[in-house]
């Protein structure tokens, strides 16, 4: 289910049942004055935790512009609730799992934990569009290849 990733290149971290993760190491540079985590990285880190699991996936962002139909996603919504401070050097997990399509949108939710801490959670909306910028279903095939990832429908 998981392509295969050159022995190079960098980690896209890994699946664990429907759920991605993906290591995050604090830099300096992620810190403010205080080696506090400065609020706006954690968009970067979820950021990096949604393509990574596309990526592992097998859905490509360049592959979905070069299409006879470009496609690309864009966030409509996203809510995070912090919780803990991150600090500077911690080791850091982003949990990424994407729940459902419906029409246009994907529903995905997030986490970051610091070993057993819980650092911040996001809830996010994304939306497939076309590149004039309308919404449109994802290409087809791309909810099928992640259907094995969403969130079991309810009864």
């Amino acid at each position: 289910m998981t392509p295969d990733v050159p022995d190079h290149a960098p980690t896209a971290g890994w699946f664990e049942g429907r759920e991605h993760r993906l290591p995050v190491r604090i830099y300096y540079e992620d810190t403010d004055f205080t080696g506090v985590v400065y609020h706006a990285n954690y968009v970067r880190y979820f950021e990096r935790g949604r393509s990574d699991f596309l990526r592992l996936a097998g859905v490509s962002h360049s592959d979905l512009l070069e299409r006879d139909d470009p496609a690309a996603f864009v966030v409509t919504r996203l809510e995070i609730d912090f919780k803990k401070a991150a600090r500077i050097d911690d080791a850091l997990t982003v949990h990424t799992t994407y729940d459902s399509v419906k029409g246009p949108r994907l529903h995905i939710s997030q986490w970051i934990t610091c070993g057993e801490a819980a650092i911040a959670r996001a809830r996010v909306e994304a939306a497939c569009i076309s590149l004039d910028g309308r919404p449109r279903r994802p290409p087809e095939g791309l909810a099928e290849t992640l259907r094995p990832w969403f969130a079991p429908a309810s009864s």
